[in-house]
């Protein structure tokens, strides 16, 4: 997502589906320029996981200027899995 300048609240849903094993630890975080985590914006989920059921809710702030971008990161550790694509969702909006 490209920017203005600004103040911006982004958010995001990450669902779980499982692949082979509910032991993977599923994290998403929310990066600005391609490099940076965004403060506020790191979870993870490190409990076991429900096919479907387990989802993972993210959401912060970020004062932005023109030409900035941000985009959701999503991965795995311990196992794989899947992020179900029909129900993830990453969104902003401009706040000042």
């Amino acid at each position: 997502m490209s920017t203005a300048v600004g103040t911006y609240l982004f958010g995001a849903t990450l669902m779980y589906k499982v692949n082979a094993s509910t032991s993977a630890r599923m994290r998403g975080r929310l990066v600005q320029n391609g490099t940076t985590e965004i403060r506020g914006s790191f979870g993870e989920i490190s409990g076991a996981h429900v096919s479907e059921a387990t989802a993972l809710w993210l959401q912060t702030m970020v004062p932005l200027t023109a030409g900035d971008t941000v985009e959701l990161q999503g991965y795995f550790r311990a196992q794989d899995g899947y992020f179900a694509a029909d129900i993830t969702s990453f969104w902003g909006e401009k706040v000042g």
